[in-house]
């Protein structure tokens, strides 16, 4: 008797901790910093757009899930997941191994490589340490960008902000004499009329150990379901055209990286 007893709490817990385990996905929430242009920013009534929305929405589309997008900022993006605020950020986060040790990532849905932007009157000439030796660097704080700069680049005066809007501010006045962040949203920036201050001073060679392999969605460890459905459908729009068409919206070169 005792046995058949221990037998039968045995399949209930095992059935209990199943159930837990089997999350409804039929509803998806999506963290975001909206305040990434071009991947992901704010229009002026309030409507998250960008590069990262809009493979978001592709990726929820191809899983026939419903999105619901959560603005959140960016130095508390990964505790907020961690939280249960949301089920994955999507807001071009690197995957690096630093992070890997709080959360899981999906497969690259982008690559591109970093520089560093100056006034065009600036007198500097080259991106290595030698080169910005005193220099007034800002980027933003929590970034591959910013780690970059205080492991490769210490003979700089590194500036950390909450967010690349204050860095460009400050670059502006002529409180910081450079800036470093992605290629892409430094390149979008140089294109507006706040922009038309600076110019790129040069890319920068990624560093894997600090840089990563790209871009990835970053999903809880106990998400292994919803993990497998995003890179599911990640290499489904690569495959169907869906990704090529996004692409093209926003840039004149293929964004996936090698």
């Amino acid at each position: 008797m005792l046995l058949k007893r221990i037998a039968a709490a045995t399949t209930v817990l095992l059935g209990t901790l199943a159930g837990a385990q089997a999350a409804d996905w039929s509803k998806v929430r999506i963290g975001t910093e909206g305040a990434y242009p071009p991947f992901n920013t704010m229009t002026a009534d309030g409507q998250l757009v960008g590069f990262d929305i809009d493979i978001a929405k592709a990726l929820c589309a191809e899983m026939k899930v419903e999105c619901e997008f959560v603005v959140q900022d960016w130095d508390g993006m990964i505790p907020a997941l961690l939280a249960g605020k949301f089920d994955a950020i999507i807001a071009s986060m690197s995957i690096t191994e630093e992070r890997k040790e709080k959360v899981d990532f999906t497969g690259k849905y982008y690559n591109t490589p970093p520089a560093i932007v100056v006034p065009k009157d600036s007198k500097l000439t080259g991106v290595t340490d030698a080169d910005l030796d005193g220099v007034a660097l800002g980027a933003q704080s929590s970034t591959t960008h910013s780690n970059f700069a205080e492991e490769k680049l210490p003979s700089t005066d590194l500036k950390l902000y909450p967010t690349p809007d204050e860095y460009k501010l400050d670059l502006v006045s002529g409180r910081i004499d450079a800036a470093i962040d992605d290629v892409v949203v430094l390149s979008e920036w140089l294109a507006t009329e706040d922009g038309a201050c600076c110019k790129i001073l040069g890319t920068i060679d990624p560093v894997l150990e600090i840089h990563g392999e790209g871009a990835g969605i970053a999903i809880r460890k106990e998400d292994g379901d919803l993990k497998a459905m995003f890179d599911k459908a990640i290499a489904a729009i690569r495959e169907n055209g869906t990704y090529e068409e996004i692409n093209k919206e926003y840039f004149d070169f293929d964004v996936f990286g090698g």
